[in-house]
C-alpha cells in the first residue's frame, strides 16, 4: 500500500514527503489543530494566513522574499506584560515549575514525540551549533481534564417545585451524586496553551540563523520546562523547528533527507495511559487576553537571501497554529512517542468527524506563511509541537493562565468524516474512536474542479478575477473581503466551500440553496451574527462558524450535518437550537452559555444518542446519566427558550412552561393540569392522559371535547410528522423503536376549535416478544341460529401478528363448559345444542414465533330458542297424474310440535288457490290436477304451541303421465288365417292411435332383445290381425305401443303367445269385387287365401245379362285380378271366380261373387277437390278441383265451417271458389262442398274437400285509433281504437306528454286524461298497444293530439290576513287558467271596511306587488288587494278584491339591523333600522370587543361616526343602539355584530415581473412592484411579514394559458425552466402576508411560451468490459427539448491519435465488438437532434484501447512463444448461393490443416484414401497479407496473401475464430513487422 504523503510547496514544485501508517498526517493535524479545509480533495492541506491568524499571541517573523519591514506571526506567546506558570509532572510525582515573565511575546511549552524528535534530529544536524533542550516525558501520562464543578441549577417557581423545597427546609440540591466540589482548581488549571510550529521546507544557501531570543533578557537560562527530569538540560535531544516562517530554518546548511523525513513520519505512536493530574493554582494575568504583536530584534534580523531558481521560497507557505497543551506525562517507556489524547468511548473511526474549534486571536493584516501537508487518512497526536529558538538556545514554556477562569484551548478548525468512506485500520489504532475519515471527494482533483483564490482581497464572486464554473467542486475563498454570494448557485457540483475570514454578516447565504452537493462549508472568522439565512444543506456534514458574533444556533435543518464547529462567538442561549440528526461532534469553547450548568447535558437532550463529543471531549457519563433523568419533552422545552432546572423539578417545570405557552390558546376558564404519554413499547398500545382543570364558571353550559393525532419523530423530540389514522390511541411499529412519539390534544369547545396541546414520549422501546390481550369482546345475537362473533384486541409486543387459538366452549346450568369441537373461528353460528346454554369464548395469543400469551376468556348470555319458522319449503316429487307428491320444510326453532301442513289446486277462473287436502305432507295427483297448479303450505308450530310464519311453495303445472297399457291378452283363435286382437287397459289420458307391431319366434320365452324376432308386420294402429301363413308353428308376439290422443308415445310392452300357430286346408275366406260400376272404371277383385302356401289359384271375369244368366268369360281377363270396364259391359252384370290351389297341388272349393250393381253410364263427378292457402284470419283461400263426366255445368259451392266443439256449419253467402279467413273462424276447420253438374243438368255427387285448419288468428294490430276529446286546459281526453287479431285481451295504453323541444313525459296508463296547466302548449300523445286473450302483443300505434291550449285565466280565492307594522302582509290565493303570468296586484288602505266587490272612495293606493309590508302610514286603516289574474300570454281574467281583517297594528319600537360598516380606513359608520313609531332620542354607544372575549364601552362615542385608534388594533368594534319612540318610550339595547377585527392597509403588489429568458435551462426571476402610497409603503416597512411565491404550468402547448398545473417543491422567487416546461406557458403567483397573519389578493404574471434550449448531450460515455467480446453501449444525457432522430456512429480509433475510422453500419447505441478491434479505442460520435430538427454539437465518447478476452489472451500468448502452430478449420468446396441452396450446409465442407509459423503460413487438405496431402494456398506475411473476419458470421474467416490466393476457412467456435486471427497477426507484427492497419485491411 502506498504511503501517505506530505507535500511540500518548493518554487512551483512539491517535494513528496511519505507518511507511515496513514493515520498519522491526521494525528499530525489534529494536534496542531490545522485547519484542513484542503483534505477533501485527498491531495493537500494547507494551513493558510487564516490559520495563522487563529492564534491568541504570536511574534512576528519578516519573510525571506518580503521587505524586512514586512511581520508574520510565528508563534503563540504570552502578553506583552504578564507571567504565566506551566507544571509538569516529574517521574516521581514531584513538578518542576517555570515562569517567564516577558513585555513582549513569550513562547508557549510544547511536547514532542518520537516522530518529532527523530525529524528534528534530521533537521538540526546539518543547523548550527545552537541547540535546544528538550524535556523528557514523566512515567505516567496525566488523564483528562475533570469536567468543571456544577453550578446550582435555576430554581423552578412551580407551585409544588416551591413547596418541594419548603418541606426539605429550605435545603436545595445543588449536585447530583457523581458530582464533586473538589476539582474547580484542577479543572481550570488543566488546559494549557502550547504553540506549536512546523517548519519544513528546504531552507536558501547561506542563510543566518535568527532565533528568537528571551523575553527577559538577551541571554535568559533555560527554564526547567526545558530539562530532563534531573533538572539539566538535555543537551543530546535536537531542537525543533519554530512554526513562525522558514526563517526559523534558517540556521540549517541543508534539508534532512527524504528516508529521514520517511522514518520519522512512519514512527507508530503508542498510546498513552491517563492518570491522576496534579492540580497547580496559577493568577491569571489581565494582560493575557490582549497581547499586541511587537517585531523582537530578532525578527529584524531575520534572513535576506533573495531565492533563487530551483530554491524553494521561503515566506511562501507557512503557519503558526495553536493547540491544546494538555496537562499529562509521559512513562519512561514512551518518552521517544508522541503523546495521544483521551478516545471517545464508542466512537468508530468510519463515522465520528473531528470538530472545528473557535478561536480566539487578533487577525493580522499581513501575509503569513502557509504550510501545505498531503493526506490521506484520517488520524490524529493530541500532542502539540511548538519550538522558539532564542540567540543563546533558551526554551521557555508558558502555562495557561486559569486563576480566575479555566481557559479554553485554541485549536483550528478541521473538515468533517464522509461517511461513504471507510478504510480498515489495524491494531489499537482500529479501536480508536477518535480516528475519523474526512470525504474523500476527488483523488485526482484537477485544476477544472478546484479553485484557488485565497488572499486576493476580492470584494465580489461576481468578477473578472473569479472563473466560476459549474464544474468546480472546490473553492477557497478565505482571507477576502467578500461579503455576497452573488453568483454562486451556479456551483450545483460544489463540495467544499471555504470563505473564512471574509466580511459576511449573516445574510446573503441564500445562494447556496443551490449547491445541494456541499459537504464541507467554512464560515470562521467573520462578522456573522445569526445563521438564519444560511438554507438547507441535503448533503453539509461540516460547519464551522467560529470566531463570529453568534448569539443564537437557530437555523434551517441541516439532515447530514456530524460536525458543528462554533467556538469563540456569543452563544448564550439554547433558543431555537436547530434538529440536526447526525449531529456527532460539537465545538462551543468560549461561548457565554458553558456558564449555564450542565449545559452539556443539555445539547445531550438536544442532540440525541448520535451525539459523541462536545468541546473535544468524550460526553461525559455523568452528563449522560443526568440527561436520562429528564422528561421527554425537556428537549422542545429548551428548544422553545426553557431554562435547565433540576431533573427533580423538570417534570413540573417543563408542564408548567408548556402551560404558560398554551395559555393563550386554551379555552377560557381551563388550564392544562396533566399532559403526559406512558413509555411507549413496540406494538404496545401507548395511551395518551389529557387532564384539563376548570379554573372558573364561564363556560358551564357548553361541553368540552378533544380530538387526537399522533405523531412520529426522531431519536430527539424535535421533529415530527403526522401518524395516518392514529387518534385516542396508538400502537408503536417496529420502524418506531428508537424513536419518540408526540400526540396533539385539540380542544373544542362549543362550535370553537383552540390551537393543540402536546405531549411527548421517550423513545419506543422495543417489545418483549410476548403477545398480551387488551381486551376481549363478545357481540351478537344470542338466539339460536344467530352469529356471534369475538374479537380481541392484542399488544405483540414486538412479534410476528398471527391469528392465535381460539376455543368456543358451552356451559349448560353452571355445570363443567364443554368445548365444542370444530369452533375454532372467531365467528360461531348458535345451534339447536346451545339453547338454554351460555357460551364462552376462549382467546389465546400466539405470534408467528411461537410465543403463546396468556389466555383470557368472556361469557356470552344465556341462548335462546329462536321463534318457530321453516325455510327451504319445497314440494318433493313429478307433477304427473298418478304420482305422488311430498312436501318438504327445514324447521327452525327449538323443538317442533304440530305443524300444520295444507294442499291446494291452483283455480284458473279466480287466479287463486282451494285446499284439496290438509293433515299430511303427501297428495296423490289425480285427473282433476292435471294442467294446473299445486300449493303446499307448512305452518310450523313448537313444542309449546306457537305458530310461526307460514311459508309456502309451488309446483309446477301437473302434467299428464306418460301412455301405459296394463291387463294384456291376445283374443282369437291361433289357426293359420285367423283374425286375433290385443285386448288391454290403458291409462294416461284419452288412447290415440296406440300401435300394434307381431313378431314370431320359436322360443316359448319372450326374448329380451326386439331383434332377434322377425317381424311379421309393421307398427300399425290397428289392434286385430289376421296370422299369416308365415307364422305356422311359430309363437307369436305383440308390441304394443301405447299413443295418447295428442300423440305421446309411452314404453313399448311385449306379450306372447301361449301357443305356436296351427294350419288350414286351401281355401278362401273372402272373395269381393271392388270399384265403380261405370263405365270407364276398373274393378278389382280379391280373395283370401288360407290353407298354406298358395300355388296357382284359377281366376277369371264373367259377364251376365242379369242375374240369372250363367254369363260369358272374358277371355282377356284369365288369370287378372281387376278389369276396366268397357262400353261393352254397361248395362250388364259381372262376376269374378277363383278356385284356390295349394303350392303342393291340392285344390279347394271354387267360389264365385257377383258385383253389387249393374253397370251403368258415367255420372258427372268430382275428381279432386282441395282448398290451396293458409288458414290464418284475414287470409284468403283458394279452391282447387277437378270435373269428370262430361261438360261440366253450374256446379254448386258451399264453404263450411267445424267449430272446436264438433259442430259445422254453413258459411252464409260463402259459394264462390274463394274465401277471407273471418275472426270467427279462428281455432276452426273450414272445407268447401261442390256438387258437379253436368250441361244436361244431370247433377254428380257431392264432392267435399279436406278440412284445413285449424284457423290462426293474426298477430294483434290496431287497425284504427283516433283520440277524443278537446286538448284544452281542465278537459278530458279518451281514445277509441279497432283491434284485430283473435279474441282481443287487456291491451295496453300509455299516455304521454311530448315537450317542444322534444322532451316527453310518461303520464299514466288510465283510459282518461285530464289536462292540467302543466299539459298547456304540449302535444299529448296516445300509444296503444293490441294484446291477444293469450297475451300475445302486437305492434304499438301511437297518435298525437293538438297543442294543449290554456283555460281562461280564473281567480279562485284570494285571502288576507291580519297586518301588523313592518311585518310583510302575504295574500293567499288560489289561481286557474293556465300557466300563470305576472298578475297584477295592487294595494290600497282605507279607513272603512269595503262592501262588495268596489273598492270605498277613500282609498288609497300604497303599492304594486303581491306581497306588501304595512308601513307607519298604515297603522290604523284596513288594507285592501285587488287582484287581476294574467295568464302568461297575456290574457287578463276578472279581478277580485280582498281586505285585511282589521285595521294594522302599530309594533312596538324597536331597532334592527344594527351594524358597523367602514366607510374608510379607521372610520366606521353605526347604522340601525328604527321601527315602533316614529322615533325620538335614541341612544347610540360605542364598545372596544378585545381578542381575549372582553368588551369595554368607548368613553365620549356617542355619535354614529367613530374613528379607530391605536387601541383599537387587534380589537373589533361593536355599535351600540338603543331605541327610543318620540313619545319616550325605550326599547330594548341592541348590539352589532363585531366588526371585522380592525388591522392595519394590508401590503400589497401593484404588479409582478418575471425577469429572465423563457428558453429552457435559463431562470426566471418574480420580482414585485409596491405601489408609491405612503400608506402602502408604510405597510411593507412596518407590517409586511413574509411573501410567498408559487410556480405553476401552463396545461395546453402554445394554447390557452388560463388553466395551470402547480408546480410542486417550487417556492422561491426564482425557477429553472426544465424540459417539461418547454412549450408550455410559466406563471409565477406571489402572495404577501403580514405580522398579522392576513394576506393579501395574489399577483401573478405569466410567461410566453418556454423555448426549447440547443440540444447537447451532456455526460456522454461508452460502457463496457474492455474486451473484443464484449458488450458496449452508449449512455448520455440529453439537453435542449425533446430529443428528435439523433444519429451516432461507432469508430475506431488508434490510441494516442486523432483520426477516426468509422465502422460500417454500426449507428446504433450497442456495439459488440470483435478481433478486428483489438488495440484501438472504440469512438462513439453522438449528433444531439432536436424533434423539430434542429442540431446540437456532437459530442464524442471513446474506450480504453480493446484489450482481449483473458482467456483468449492467455492461449494466443502461449501460441505465439512457441512461434509454430497448426489449426483444424473447414472449407467450403463451392461458395456459390446455387450451390448452397441445392445442397446440404455440411455437404460441401472439407478438413483442412492452416499451419502457422514465424515465417509464413499454408492451408494443408490432408490426405484421404485416394488422394496425397497437398497445399492449397501458400505464402508469407509480407503486404498484402491480411486476415478478415465477417461481423455476421462469427465462424468464418478469410486469409488473403494477395489478389489471386485466398482462402475462406470455418472453425467451430467464435473463440477458436479469435484465437486463429490473433495468433497470425501476432506472428505478422512479431516477426515481420507487419503494420496492424495493414493486417485489419484498413
Amino acid at each position: 500500500m502506498m504511503d501517505e504523503l506530505i507535500s511540500m510547496e518548493d518554487s512551483g514544485s512539491d517535494t513528496l514527503i511519505p507518511l507511515s501508517p496513514p493515520q498519522s498526517a491526521e494525528r499530525l493535524l489534529d494536534d496542531f489543530g490545522i485547519d484542513n479545509a484542503d483534505s477533501k480533495e485527498g491531495s493537500q492541506l494547507s494551513v493558510s494566513r487564516g490559520d495563522a491568524d487563529l492564534v491568541e499571541n504570536g511574534a512576528q517573523t519578516s519573510s525571506a522574499d518580503s521587505p524586512p519591514t514586512k511581520r508574520n506571526a510565528s508563534s503563540i506567546g504570552a502578553s506583552r506584560t504578564g507571567s504565566a506558570t506551566s507544571t509538569r509532572a516529574g517521574p516521581s510525582g514531584s513538578s518542576t515549575t517555570s515562569k517567564i515573565t516577558g513585555s513582549k511575546t513569550s513562547p508557549a511549552t510544547s511536547k514532542l514525540s518520537s516522530s518529532t524528535k527523530k525529524a528534528a534530529t534530521g533537521i538540526s544536524a546539518a543547523k548550527t551549533s545552537t541547540k535546544a533542550t528538550l524535556s523528557s516525558s514523566s512515567a505516567t501520562s496525566s488523564p483528562r481534564p475533570a469536567s468543571p464543578s456544577p453550578r446550582p441549577f435555576l430554581k423552578s417557581s412551580s407551585s409544588a417545585a416551591v413547596a418541594r423545597r419548603s418541606s426539605l427546609g429550605g435545603h436545595e440540591i445543588s449536585r447530583l451524586p457523581g458530582n464533586t466540589n473538589g476539582s474547580s482548581s484542577a479543572s481550570k488549571s488543566s488546559a494549557s496553551l502550547a504553540s506549536t510550529s512546523l517548519g519544513t521546507r528546504k531552507r536558501p544557501t547561506g542563510g543566518s540563523v535568527n532565533q528568537e531570543s528571551s523575553p527577559v533578557t538577551p541571554a535568559s537560562r533555560p527554564s526547567s520546562a526545558s530539562l530532563g527530569t534531573t533538572g539539566k538540560p538535555a543537551s543530546k535531544e535536537p531542537r525543533r523547528a519554530s512554526l513562525g516562517g522558514l526563517s526559523s530554518l534558517a540556521a540549517a546548511k541543508q534539508a534532512p533527507s527524504r528516508n529521514e523525513l520517511k522514518n520519522w513520519a512512519s514512527t507508530t505512536p503508542s498510546r498513552s495511559k491517563p492518570s491522576t493530574s496534579s492540580s497547580t493554582t496559577s493568577t491569571r494575568s489581565p494582560s493575557v487576553t490582549s497581547t499586541p504583536r511587537v517585531a523582537t530584534p530578532a525578527a529584524s534580523k531575520t534572513s535576506t537571501g533573495t531565492p533563487t531558481r530551483g530554491s524553494p521560497s521561503p515566506a511562501r507557505r507557512s503557519s503558526s497554529v495553536g493547540a491544546v497543551a494538555k496537562n499529562t506525562t509521559a512513562t519512561k517507556s514512551t518518552a521517544s512517542s508522541m503523546a495521544k489524547s483521551p478516545m471517545t468511548p464508542g466512537s468508530s473511526a468510519n463515522k465520528s468527524s473531528p470538530s472545528s474549534n473557535g478561536l480566539n486571536s487578533a487577525r493580522s493584516n499581513k501575509l503569513s506563511p502557509s504550510l501545505s501537508l498531503s493526506r490521506r487518512s484520517s488520524g490524529a497526536h493530541d500532542s502539540s509541537l511548538s519550538k522558539h529558538s532564542s540567540v543563546n538556545g533558551d526554551r521557555s514554556s508558558l502555562s495557561s493562565p486559569g486563576a480566575g477562569k479555566a481557559h479554553s484551548p485554541v485549536i483550528a478548525d478541521r473538515g468533517p468524516s464522509m461517511l461513504t468512506r471507510r478504510k480498515s485500520i489495524s491494531g489499537a489504532e482500529s479501536r480508536d474512536p477518535r480516528l475519523l475519515s474526512l470525504p474523500s471527494v476527488d483523488m485526482k482533483a484537477g485544476d477544472d474542479v478546484r479553485l484557488e483564490m485565497r488572499g486576493q482581497k476580492l470584494r465580489t464572486i461576481d468578477c473578472k478575477l473569479v472563473n466560476l464554473t459549474p464544474k468546480l467542486e472546490f473553492v477557497y475563498l478565505r482571507d477576502n473581503k467578500l461579503s455576497s454570494l452573488e453568483g454562486i448557485e451556479i456551483l450545483k457540483r460544489l463540495k467544499v466551500l471555504d470563505l473564512s475570514f471574509n466580511e459576511f454578516k449573516g445574510t446573503g447565504f441564500e445562494a447556496l440553496a443551490n449547491c445541494k452537493a456541499l459537504q464541507q462549508l467554512y464560515l470562521a472568522g467573520n462578522q456573522i451574527t445569526s445563521l438564519s439565512g444560511l438554507p438547507q444543506l441535503p448533503n453539509l456534514e461540516f460547519l464551522s462558524v467560529a470566531q463570529n458574533k453568534i448569539k443564537t444556533l437557530a437555523m434551517a435543518t441541516q439532515p447530514r450535518l456530524q460536525v458543528l464547529a462554533a467556538s469563540k462567538n456569543k452563544v448564550s442561549t439554547l433558543k431555537g437550537f436547530p434538529y440536526l440528526p447526525a449531529l456527532e461532534h460539537l465545538r462551543l469553547e468560549e461561548n457565554p452559555i458553558l456558564e449555564v450548568p450542565h449545559v452539556e447535558a443539555a445539547f445531550i437532550l438536544l442532540c440525541g444518542p448520535t451525539l459523541k463529543k462536545f468541546n473535544d471531549r468524550d460526553l461525559s457519563i455523568e452528563e449522560q446519566d443526568l440527561a436520562k433523568l429528564y422528561p421527554p419533552s425537556t428537549s422542545l422545552c429548551l428548544h422553545n427558550g426553557w431554562e435547565l432546572c433540576g431533573p427533580e423539578e423538570a417534570a413540573e417545570s417543563t408542564l408548567e412552561f408548556l402551560s404558560a405557552e398554551w395559555s393563550d390558546n386554551l379555552p377560557p376558564g381551563y388550564r392544562v393540569k396533566t399532559a403526559e404519554l406512558n413509555s411507549p413499547r413496540e406494538e404496545d398500545p401507548c395511551l395518551c392522559s389529557f387532564i384539563f382543570e376548570k379554573v372558573d364558571d364561564s363556560f358551564e353550559d357548553t361541553e368540552l371535547s378533544m380530538k387526537y393525532q399522533w405523531f412520529v419523530g426522531g431519536k430527539t423530540a424535535m421533529e415530527f410528522v403526522p401518524i395516518e389514522g392514529a387518534v385516542e390511541m396508538y400502537w408503536p411499529r417496529h420502524d418506531d423503536v428508537g424513536n419518540c412519539l408526540k400526540v396533539e390534544c385539540t380542544l373544542t369547545l362549543g362550535e370553537t376549535e383552540y390551537p393543540p396541546v402536546f405531549a411527548v414520549s421517550k423513545p419506543v422501546a422495543q417489545g418483549t416478544g410476548i403477545p398480551r390481550i387488551l381486551s376481549l369482546e363478545v357481540d351478537g345475537d344470542y338466539v339460536e341460529g344467530g352469529i356471534i362473533k369475538g374479537a380481541a384486541t392484542v399488544a405483540w409486543c414486538g412479534g410476528t401478528p398471527s391469528k392465535g387459538i381460539v376455543k368456543w366452549l358451552r356451559s349448560v346450568d353452571d355445570n363443567t363448559p364443554v368445548e365444542i369441537e370444530g369452533a375454532n373461528d372467531l365467528e360461531y353460528q348458535a345451534t339447536l345444542d346451545d339453547v338454554n346454554a351460555s357460551l364462552i369464548f376462549v382467546f389465546t395469543p400466539v405470534s408467528e414465533e411461537g410465543v403463546k400469551g396468556e389466555s383470557r376468556r368472556i361469557v356470552t348470555q344465556t341462548i335462546l330458542p329462536a321463534p318457530p319458522s321453516v325455510n327451504n319449503v319445497q314440494i318433493v316429487g313429478d307433477a304427473t297424474d298418478g304420482n305422488v307428491l311430498t312436501g318438504y320444510g327445514r324447521y327452525f326453532g327449538g323443538v317442533e310440535g304440530l305443524s300444520k301442513f295444507e294442499w291446494l289446486r291452483e283455480d284458473l277462473e279466480s287466479g287463486q288457490f282451494k285446499l284439496v287436502s290438509r293433515g299430511t305432507v303427501d297428495y296423490t295427483l289425480g285427473p282433476d290436477d292435471v294442467g294446473l297448479r299445486m300449493m303446499f303450505i307448512y305452518t310450523p308450530v313448537n313444542c309449546e304451541g306457537k305458530h310461526g310464519d307460514p311459508v309456502s311453495a309451488i309446483s309446477g303445472k301437473v302434467q299428464l303421465a306418460p301412455p301405459m297399457v296394463s291387463q294384456m291378452r291376445i283374443l282369437g283363435d291361433l289357426i293359420e288365417g285367423s283374425r286375433v286382437a290385443i285386448s288391454c287397459s290403458f291409462s294416461g289420458g284419452l288412447e290415440g292411435p296406440s300401435r300394434v307391431q307381431w313378431f314370431k319366434t320359436h322360443s316359448p320365452q319372450l326374448p329380451s332383445d326386439e331383434n332377434s324376432m322377425e317381424a311379421l308386420t309393421s307398427s300399425k294402429v290397428a289392434k286385430a290381425f289376421r296370422i299369416p301363413l308365415g307364422a305356422v308353428g311359430y309363437y307369436l308376439v305383440a308390441k304394443y305401443t301405447p299413443v295418447r290422443s295428442d300423440g305421446e308415445s309411452g314404453v313399448p310392452v311385449f306379450l306372447i303367445s301361449d301357443t305356436t300357430v296351427n294350419v288350414l286346408p286351401p281355401g278362401l275366406n273372402f272373395l269381393s269385387i271392388t270399384g265403380d260400376y261405370c263405365e270407364g272404371k276398373t274393378l278389382s277383385a280379391q280373395y283370401g287365401y288360407i290353407g298354406g302356401y298358395e300355388g296357382n289359384s284359377e281366376v277369371c271375369w264373367f259377364l251376365h245379362e242379369n242375374e240369372n244368366d250363367s254369363g260369358m268369360q272374358i277371355l282377356a281377363s284369365v288369370g287378372r285380378l281387376e278389369y276396366e270396364i268397357t262400353k261393352f259391359a254397361v248395362n250388364k252384370y259381372i262376376s269374378f271366380r277363383c278356385t284356390p290351389v295349394r303350392d303342393d297341388g291340392v285344390v279347394g272349393e271354387t267360389r264365385t261373387t257377383f258385383g253389387s250393381e249393374i253397370i251403368r253410364p258415367g255420372n258427372p263427378k268430382i275428381t279432386s277437390i282441395r282448398i290451396m292457402g293458409t288458414p290464418i284470419e284475414g287470409e284468403e283461400l283458394y279452391l282447387e278441383k277437378e270435373y269428370w263426366g262430361g261438360e261440366e255445368g253450374a256446379s254448386r259451392l258451399q264453404w263450411y265451417l267445424t267449430r272446436p266443439d264438433g259442430t259445422q256449419r254453413e258459411i252464409k253467402g260463402e259459394t264462390g271458389t274463394s274465401y277471407v279467413v273471418r275472426p270467427d273462424d279462428i281455432d276452426g276447420l273450414l272445407c268447401v262442398s261442390c256438387e258437379p253438374m253436368r250441361v244436361d243438368g244431370v247433377r254428380g255427387p257431392l264432392a267435399i274437400s279436406p278440412v284445413v285448419g285449424p284457423v290462426l288468428p293474426s298477430l294483434p294490430t290496431c287497425e284504427s285509433l283516433e283520440i277524443c276529446g278537446d286538448p284544452v286546459e281542465g278537459g278530458s281526453l279518451s281514445f277509441e281504437a279497432t283491434y284485430k287479431g283473435g279474441e282481443q285481451g287487456v291491451c295496453r295504453y300509455q299516455w304521454y306528454r311530448l315537450y317542444p323541444d322534444g322532451r316527453d313525459l310518461k303520464l299514466h296508463n288510465n283510459e282518461y286524461l285530464d289536462l292540467s296547466a302543466e299539459d298547456v302548449g304540449c302535444h299529448i300523445q296516445l300509444v296503444f298497444t293490441p294484446v291477444r286473450k293469450d297475451g300475445m302483443a302486437g305492434e304499438p300505434v301511437g297518435v298525437t293530439s293538438d297543442v294543449v291550449i290554456d283555460a281562461e285565466p280564473e281567480g279562485k280565492d284570494l285571502f288576507v290576513p291580519e297586518c301588523h307594522e313592518d311585518v310583510e302582509a302575504v295574500p293567499e290565493r288560489v289561481y286557474f287558467g293556465g300557466k300563470e303570468g305576472p298578475g297584477e296586484f295592487t294595494w290600497y288602505h282605507t279607513t272603512s271596511r269595503p262592501e262588495g266587490a268596489h273598492l270605498p272612495k277613500d282609498v288609497k293606493h300604497l303599492y304594486n306587488g303581491l306581497t306588501y309590508t304595512p308601513e307607519l302610514a298604515d297603522v290604523g286603516k284596513y288594507l285592501v288587494l285587488r287582484w287581476t289574474p294574467v295568464r302568461a300570454d297575456g290574457v287578463r281574467g276578472q279581478p277580485l278584491i280582498a281586505c285585511s281583517r282589521g285595521p294594522v297594528v302599530a309594533a312596538r319600537p324597536a331597532v334592527f339591523n344594527v351594524g358597523v360598516r367602514e366607510v374608510s380606513l379607521g372610520m366606521f359608520v353605526g347604522e340601525g333600522d328604527y321601527y315602533g313609531g316614529y322615533e325620538g332620542q335614541s341612544k347610540l354607544s360605542w364598545y372596544r370587543h378585545a381578542a381575549e372575549g372582553y368588551q369595554t364601552l368607548i368613553q365620549g362615542a356617542t355619535s354614529k361616526t367613530y374613528v379607530v385608534c391605536d387601541d383599537d388594533y387587534t380589537a373589533q368594534i361593536i355599535f351600540g343602539y338603543t331605541p327610543v319612540r318620540s313619545d319616550g318610550v325605550v326599547g330594548e339595547l341592541v348590539l352589532s355584530e363585531p366588526s371585522a377585527t380592525i388591522y392595519p392597509e394590508l401590503p400589497r403588489i401593484q404588479k409582478l415581473v418575471i425577469s429572465g429568458k423563457a428558453i429552457e435551462g435559463e431562470i426566471l426571476t418574480a420580482l414585485e412592484v409596491i405601489p408609491k402610497g405612503d400608506s402602502q409603503q408604510r405597510s411593507w416597512e412596518k407590517f409586511k411579514k413574509e411573501i410567498k411565491y408559487s410556480w405553476s404550468r401552463s396545461q395546453f402547448e402554445q394554447g390557452d394559458a388560463d388553466d395551470f398545473e402547480a408546480i410542486a417543491l417550487q417556492r422561491a422567487c426564482t425557477y429553472k425552466v426544465r424540459l417539461e416546461d418547454v412549450g408550455y406557458c410559466m406563471r409565477c403567483e406571489c402572495l404577501v402576508s403580514d405580522i398579522f397573519g392576513r394576506m393579501a389578493e395574489p399577483v401573478a404574471c405569466v410567461t410566453p411560451p418556454v423555448n426549447p434550449g440547443l440540444p447537447r448531450i451532456d455526460k456522454l460515455e461508452v460502457e463496457g468490459r474492455g474486451f473484443h467480446t464484449s458488450l458496449y453501449a452508449v449512455r448520455g444525457i440529453y439537453f435542449g427539448g425533446r430529443e428528435g432522430n439523433s444519429t451516432l456512429q461507432w469508430f475506431r480509433a488508434m490510441a494516442g491519435s486523432p483520426d477516426l475510422i468509422p465502422i460500417s453500419g454500426e449507428v446504433g447505441r450497442m456495439y459488440e465488438a470483435n478481433v478486428d478491434d483489438v488495440g484501438y479505442r472504440l469512438v462513439a460520435v453522438y449528433t444531439p437532434i432536436r424533434e423539430d430538427g434542429v442540431e446540437g454539437v456532437p459530442t464524442s465518447a471513446s474506450t480504453e484501447p480493446i484489450q482481449v478476452e483473458p482467456e483468449v489472451a492467455r492461449e494466443v500468448k502461449v501460441k505465439l512463444e512457441v512461434g509454430k502452430v497448426k489449426f483444424e478449420a473447414l472449407r467450403d468446396r463451392d461458395r456459390s448461393p446455387m450451390k448452397a441452396q441445392q445442397q446440404q450446409v455440411l455437404g460441401s465442407l472439407e478438413r483442412r490443416i492452416l499451419n502457422v509459423n514465424m515465417k509464413r503460413l499454408k492451408v494443408v487438405k490432408p490426405a484421404s484414401k485416394t488422394s496425397f496431402p497437398s497445399t492449397e494456398i501458400r505464402g508469407t506475411y509480407a503486404p498484402p497479407f491480411h486476415v478478415e473476419v465477417y461481423r455476421n458470421d462469427q465462424h468464418r474467416l478469410k486469409i488473403v496473401i494477395d489478389s489471386e490466393n485466398e482462402v475462406d476457412l470455418m472453425v467451430q467456435s467464435r473463440h477458436i475464430r479469435d484465437v486463429i486471427v490473433l495468433v497470425v497477426r501476432g506472428l505478422a507484427q512479431r516477426f515481420n513487422s507487419t503494420p496492424l492497419n495493414l493486417l485489419l485491411k484498413m
